[in-house]
């Protein structure tokens, strides 16, 4: 592993002109505040980058557990400094890699994770206490934070010590996304449940990361991105509040995930406009007091429905600016997607690429210099205002509807992001909005040929370890804990030490979520036209 490159700024220009720490006032004369000061407009931490960078992380998973092992240990040795892991379908949707419903699915969009050995083969030789890991998973969220923190405790890394994120968000998989498995209530309760265990028992793990990312992908605009994404925040903590959980403690390892398109300027307002109006539900709706729980902190990733089959080298420079976006708007995390992402898994040489960019932009540009460097600026403080005013009404709508759930149900929102993609479409076609390569400066080509495919050996292989493992269970030993689950679901207690308990006795993830099923039902969700 390579060593963590520390920052020495001199927090001067090439120029050699001094820079303070931010810059201000607004465009109308009134102070926008300070950075690390309520309501955060300017950025949740008072020094921000200059203390030290963004977590540069590449996302990353596909095929075998030990060829995604492959991938993050050469990311860290490159300079990643913290992992995203991507999971396939199957164990997105709480399906073993042997089931019938994961056929032809197996490692193709990310890892195939279904026993604690493959988790374990996962993180082999990773520095656990060192690294932020975060999990790119929802429905079975719950269950591999338990793989996690079973591998972590048997190598000696006690579960207070590790750092990361559970994405954990499942009121956008019924908006926008789709790998949902129970109906919403049942859906709040493991949350909540993952609240209060993390909150007593892995302080430092970010509970939930409540995701605009997706909402964005699915063609809403950067509005409704917020609306959605901060309505969602606002349900999930009053769960919780109902629960009994104290706001000023699980809230404040509350996480947030936003996509960053290319209208530069918009973006980099939409960020500054959920932090300050985050930070005002939270102080004034719920009542919170300490400051870290009313602080919005984000990861962010480049949009990846920006990126085009056609000139895919294109996508170097669109990621370059919408990763420039994401930076002077404060975000805590980054992902930058890989060129070749729209024609397949990015191959070692794009991964490559992408992370140098971060690179280039925390280490070159000097824009990590100043806190908030465009604060004060009349266009991008007008856009703030306005976004927050716009996305402030959708809020209301929703709560006039009877709240996020019943939106959901009904099929509201998902109506609402239908309608703006529609119209994004349109203007594709019509040319009324262009992008280069796609619709206007187009040229014959042959697409590339170096694109990474993942072997049907994969899916083989990892069928014959997957019966090994089962195969050396004790099958009373088995069927006592899926009693132990199904009777913890049925009742009231907290999920989170059974699930631990079954993962140590080697239960698989396709069997404890085949248990939570016959429990919870499944969702079903409205069609609207």
């Amino acid at each position: 592993m390579s060593e963590k490159k520390e920052r020495k700024p001199q927090f001067r220009t090439t120029s050699n002109i001094e820079l303070k720490r931010s810059y201000g006032p607004g465009a109308s004369g009134t102070d926008i505040g300070e950075p690390g000061a309520y309501p955060f407009t300017r950025g949740v931490q008072e020094t921000m980058f200059r203390g030290r960078l963004w977590t540069m992380r590449q996302y990353a998973g596909f095929g075998s557990a030990k060829e995604s092992n492959e991938r993050y240990k050469m990311l860290l040795q490159k300079g990643t400094t913290g992992l995203s892991v991507a999971f396939d379908l199957p164990t997105q949707m709480g399906y073993d890699s042997d089931h019938v419903m994961s056929t032809g699915e197996v490692g193709k969009v990310g890892v195939a994770i279904s026993s604690l050995e493959d988790m374990e083969t996962l993180l082999a030789d990773l520095p656990l206490a060192e690294i932020s890991t975060s999990m790119t998973i929802n429905s079975t969220a719950g269950i591999l934070l338990a793989f996690y923190i079973v591998v972590a405790k048997k190598r000696g890394v006690p579960a207070v010590k590790l750092k990361g994120t559970i994405q954990n968000d499942l009121l956008k998989e019924y908006i926008a996304r789709g790998t949902y498995i129970f109906p919403p209530k049942p859906s709040l309760r493991v949350i909540t449940d993952i609240f209060r265990f993390c909150t007593e028992n892995v302080p430092e793990w970010n509970t939930i990361s409540i995701s605009g990312y997706h909402i964005r992908e699915a063609g809403s605009t950067a509005v409704q991105e917020v609306a959605f994404t901060l309505a969602n925040g606002i349900t999930y903590v009053q769960a919780a509040v109902d629960r009994g959980l104290n706001v000023d403690e699980f809230a404040k390892r509350l996480s947030f995930f936003f996509n960053v398109h290319n209208n530069f300027f918009e973006e980099i307002a939409k960020f500054r406009a959920a932090r300050r109006m985050w930070a005002v539900i939270m102080k004034e709706r719920f009542h919170a007091k300490d400051a870290g729980a009313m602080k919005l902190r984000f990861h962010s990733q480049v949009a990846g429905s920006t990126l085009t089959a056609q000139q895919p080298e294109n996508n170097i420079v669109r990621v370059a600016i919408q990763a420039l976006a994401s930076v002077i708007g404060g975000t805590q995390s980054l992902h930058t997607n890989s060129m070749d992402e729209a024609l397949g898994l990015p191959t070692e040489k794009a991964a490559t690429i992408a992370l140098r960019t971060q690179q280039i932009i925390g280490y070159e540009t000097g824009v990590a210099d100043v806190v908030d460097p465009i604060g004060g600026s009349h266009y991008v403080e007008a856009l703030t205002d306005e976004i927050e005013k716009r996305a402030l009404e959708y809020i209301e709508r929703i709560e006039g509807l009877g709240g996020v759930i019943a939106c959901v149900e009904s099929g509201w929102i998902q109506n609402e992001i239908q309608n703006a993609s529609y119209q994004n479409q349109k203007d594709l076609e019509s040319k009324r909005e262009i992008v280069v390569g796609m619709n206007e400066f187009v040229q014959d080509e042959a697409y590339p040929t170096d694109v990474l495919r993942v072997s049907d050996k994969v899916s083989q292989d990892q069928l014959k370890r997957l019966a090994a493992f089962k195969a050396r269970r004790d099958p009373k030993v088995t069927a006592a804990q899926l009693l132990k689950i199904k009777t913890a679901a049925q009742g009231t207690q907290n999920l989170m030490p059974v699930l631990i308990e079954a993962v140590e006795n080697h239960v698989t993830l396709g069997e404890i979520a085949g248990e939570l099923r016959l429990v919870f039902g499944l969702f079903k969700e409205s069609i609207t036209l």
